[in-house]
């Protein structure tokens, strides 16, 4: 008898200890929500605040433009002659010590490593000199299609370079710094099911974006050529030099068979401007701005001021004590 009174006094105060858990839970969003509610005018003020600044950040912002190129490649056109020679004459090319190339990286995959390597993308830059537009463009006037450069960076009547950075930087751009900025601009995606490549460059000026991507596509191209033509010129005057001290006749059919390859690929960079990448669909002038997106900007900064109006009318009532009833 007296453990079931126990019992039941038990589940009668863990009842009453529930009950006052979840009305006290229920008191405390009430008590958030009047506290919110008293410090509304805080919260609309901040967003408010936020908002007008996030309109303003949003159309100070420059329009940039995108221009891109699709292009194609042949992997098989670069070692699929001497892939074949491997097989055929690979054992007795081992004989005289030469090594023939069956499984080596194509061309397409140096050709993309190389358009985004340090060293091509600097001396382009140099070369074509277009450091002002690169590095101190501030703005694009698209009525008279002219840059805005930022007067404290470059003079663009004396055409000196104005900008104060901290050694060992100087006032005009290093190798280095003009390839970070090309990589910034500079987008090289393939596709994995198709293998084409798309080449874009991101800019203040429409006019240059495109002009930047043909001239990146046709520079790749002639210097894939020039390496080409240089590896062939050396392997024939290699091989011309063994031809003159072997007296196997097997060994000599290789070497003549070898230079034949190395004469056609010579041939055939000479031949073709898109030595490597053929361009399947040229860049063009965009017409459409890439970015920014202002409507994102506005939306983002309004949230994040109502956010921060939130936090602030909190942060009063709970940490300082402030914005308590009377």
């Amino acid at each position: 008898m007296m453990s079931q009174q126990s019992n039941e006094t038990a589940e009668n105060a863990k009842s009453i200890s529930d009950g006052i858990s979840k009305n006290e839970g229920e008191v405390d969003l009430l008590q958030l929500i009047r506290v919110l509610w008293r410090g509304k005018f805080l919260i609309i003020g901040v967003t408010v605040i936020a908002a007008v600044i996030s309109v303003f950040i949003a159309l100070r912002q420059p329009n940039i433009y995108r221009s891109e190129a699709l292009l194609a490649t042949d992997d098989s056109s670069s070692t699929g002659g001497l892939a074949g020679l491997a097989a055929q004459y690979g054992g007795l090319a081992s004989l005289a010590g030469i090594t023939l190339p069956v499984n080596e990286a194509g061309q397409k995959a140096v050709g993309l490593a190389k358009l985004q390597s340090r060293q091509f993308l600097g001396e382009f830059a140099f070369r074509h000199s277009i450091l002002p537009e690169l590095i101190a463009a501030r703005d694009y006037d698209s009525g008279m299609g002219e840059l805005i450069f930022d007067p404290e960076i470059y003079d663009v009547v004396t055409k000196t370079w104005q900008r104060e950075v901290d050694p060992p930087l100087k006032p005009e751009p290093s190798f280095q710094e003009a390839y970070e900025e090309m990589m910034g601009i500079l987008a090289v995606n393939e596709d994995p099911l198709t293998g084409f490549v798309t080449v874009s460059v991101t800019h203040l000026s429409p006019i240059l974006a495109s002009e930047w991507v043909t001239a990146l596509v046709s520079d790749l191209n002639r210097e894939m050529m020039l390496e080409a033509t240089s590896e062939a010129q050396q392997s024939i005057d290699y091989l011309s030099e063994q031809l003159e001290g072997t007296q196997i006749v097997a060994l000599e059919q290789v070497f003549y068979s070898l230079i034949e390859e190395q004469t056609k690929t010579i041939m055939l960079a000479n031949s073709r401007p898109e030595y490597l990448f053929k361009t399947i669909d040229p860049a063009v002038i965009p017409e459409r701005k890439a970015g920014p997106s202002r409507a994102l900007i506005c939306v983002l900064g309004t949230l994040i001021g109502g956010f921060v109006g939130v936090m602030t009318v909190l942060t009063r009532r709970y940490a300082f004590g402030l914005g308590k009833e009377a």
